[in-house]
């Protein structure tokens, strides 16, 4: 069935990516990017079935802006995907303020922005699918992903809240957790806090540690969002990429174990 999707972030990497195949497939795409012309070539090509609106997802009023411009466009938003966002690298003690606002601001704020404003838009629809693009970085933090990974991990918790606050609305809630793909995540879009030295080795121990050929294929994503959208009860969270999955698995292991063996200790702390 046709879909109405709104997708932000669309100027290059998963963005791009998956509008195209949205626009392939028959969809209606909002696309959000911050320069227009970043998707001039299928704003030509789809004339009909994309609406290209420029967008700085930390505007708050800007974001619902856009919301209201893509539903009175097409008439209707089914799916919401807060896929924006970047990566912002360096150890806790490299990070200034500014850069820990900047990384909130997006990451965080923007999704909370805009999933604010499609609320009362699927709840009279009695209909409707909000797509966060997490990571796996969002449930598994690395050393100097900190900053990045607490951006991700405070957009599970709201997610995951949200879930049970919209069910009764019809509106289903799924965080997307990919793994490192070939994009231009960790290169061109990415952001590193000056070095302290201190800290190079632990940089370059997990710069051997990512091998090339753990990076997926970005294109190999398409099908999962395709299948993701068309769910009638889809998942509240889904990891892309078998590289993640296991970083998951491993590491929720670990924590069940050492929860388990501290478990003594837990229970003494209830008092009753």
């Amino acid at each position: 069935m046709k879909k109405t999707i709104f997708i932000t972030g669309a100027s290059r990497g998963f963005g791009k990516i998956w509008t195209e195949a949205f626009l392939k497939r028959g969809d209606n795409v909002v696309a959000t990017v911050r320069n227009t012309e970043s998707l001039k070539d299928l704003a030509s090509e789809y004339q009909e079935n994309l609406l290209v609106l420029q967008l700085d997802v930390t505007d708050k009023k800007a974001a619902f802006e856009a919301i209201s411009k893509a539903k009175n466009h097409f008439g209707a938003i089914d799916v919401l995907i807060n896929n924006a966002g970047y990566g912002h690298f360096g150890a806790i003690e490299e990070l200034t303020e500014n850069e820990v606002r900047a990384q909130m601001e997006t990451n965080l704020f923007g999704v909370l922005w805009l999933t604010q404003a499609i609320i009362p838009i699927m709840r009279d629809q009695n209909s409707g699918h909000i797509i966060q693009v997490s990571s796996a970085l969002g449930l598994v933090a690395f050393p100097t992903t900190g900053i990045y990974s607490a951006s991700k991990f405070a957009v599970e918790a709201i997610s995951e809240s949200l879930a049970s606050e919209v069910a009764g609305f019809g509106i289903k809630v799924t965080l997307v957790e990919p793994n490192g793909y070939l994009t231009e995540f960790s290169t061109s879009s990415g952001a590193q806090s000056e070095p302290i030295g201190l800290y190079d080795e632990i940089r370059a121990a997990l710069k051997d540690a990512n091998r090339p050929e753990d990076l997926g294929v970005s294109e190999a994503t398409i099908k999962a969002m395709f299948r993701l959208i068309d769910a009638e009860q889809p998942p509240l969270r889904l990891i892309l990429g078998r590289v993640g999955f296991q970083w998951i698995k491993h590491t929720y292991g670990e924590r069940m174990k050492t929860w388990e063996a501290w478990q003594d200790v837990s229970e003494a702390a209830q008092g009753n």
